[in-house]
């Protein structure tokens, strides 16, 4: 597939705009949820190391003898947000195709001696990362294997970071910048992209495309990667569970599950997060996507300022507390 294909989905995108309203587009990302081991470490590399606020500390509510912890800004907007389940006990990922490869965070221009000397303190190797795209960046990995980046983006990203004593305006973790998705082919996926989601190619180099949606300023970006002789991955501790994306609220939500049932994708009934409302479903690439409403937001059970303070569960799983706080091991957050 060659940059003809953006020629033409563009084409296609513009009758798009004729066909159906603004309202119902994709905004960029809304959160990426991967998989850990152990619950303390996790929120130990995340919040003193990388500076991230932790937002929620839940359960997963379809196994809630499971942390599923959220990190993000201040009050965990959209497109900053990185969650985790948290499995000490589970299998190893291995990466490979099939899976959403790397998650990079915005930084800013300057940072970077900040993060080297940082990395090098807490014993956390990185590297250059040489940019095919032309945006410099540090490649490292989190304690279980997940592949992360530091980017400092083409576009000034003027998003207001969480500060900490330790993380100042000048170098804290803006939010999300893009998600590298390894696929083995990738025609049907970048279809659904742009066709359906209104992404663009902005940018073409071999085998990995950029992707860019116009919608939001930042949070906007996707790589994909074809690698046809590429080995499978496996899902497990290490690995993305899954990718959301982000849309307004209920209606727009409504809009594109019907329009995925239409493409005859398996996609979820609507899903009740307490913090938002969502679907999700294979993509074309078999890859775990999700689609999450801005609202209700994380402030539905706690305050700003106490973010992350409490365990927090679902009305359905309140009258179990005992139970599963005696199954959960130990975490603790002050």
């Amino acid at each position: 597939m060659q940059l003809d294909f953006a020629l033409a989905t563009s084409g296609f995108l513009l009758a798009q705009h004729f066909i159906f309203p603004m309202k119902h587009q994709v905004l960029g990302l809304h959160h990426v949820t991967a998989i850990a081991g152990p619950a303390q470490r996790n929120y130990d590399f995340y919040t003193k190391l990388l500076g991230l606020r932790l937002l929620k500390k839940t359960v997963d509510f379809d196994a809630p003898d499971t942390y599923h912890c959220y990190f993000g800004d201040e009050a965990g907007t959209p497109g900053t947000v990185l969650s985790f389940f948290s499995k000490p006990h589970g299998a190893l990922g291995r990466p490979g195709t099939g899976e959403a490869a790397t998650l990079s965070y915005s930084v800013p221009a300057g940072s970077f001696p900040f993060w080297m000397e940082r990395f090098e303190e807490h014993q956390v190797p990185c590297h250059s990362l040489s940019d095919q795209f032309g945006e410099p960046g540090l490649a490292f990995s989190d304690p279980d294997g997940l592949s992360l980046a530091l980017i400092v983006g083409n576009t000034p990203d003027e998003r207001r970071p969480w500060i900490t004593p330790e993380m100042g305006q000048a170098v804290a973790l803006r939010g999300l910048h893009a998600v590298q998705l390894t696929l083995p082919r990738t025609d049907d996926t970048l279809g659904l992209l742009t066709e359906l989601f209104g992404y663009r190619i902005l940018q073409q180099h071999g085998a990995r495309y950029r992707l860019v949606t116009d919608a939001v300023s930042q949070a906007a970006l996707l790589d994909v990667v074809e690698a046809p002789h590429g080995r499978p991955g496996i899902i497990g501790i290490g690995s993305v569970h899954h990718v959301a994306f982000r849309v307004a609220d209920e209606d727009v939500l409504r809009h594109f599950r019907e329009r995925l049932a239409a493409r005859n994708l398996p996609v979820t009934p609507f899903l009740d997060r307490r913090y938002f409302h969502s679907v999700r479903f294979i993509e074309p690439g078999g890859l775990l996507f999700e689609l999450a409403t801005d609202t209700p937001g994380f402030t539905i059970d706690e305050p700003l300022a106490a973010l992350g303070t409490h365990l927090q569960l679902p009305a359905q799983l309140e009258s179990r507390r005992a139970q599963i706080t005696a199954l959960l091991p130990t975490l603790t957050t002050t």
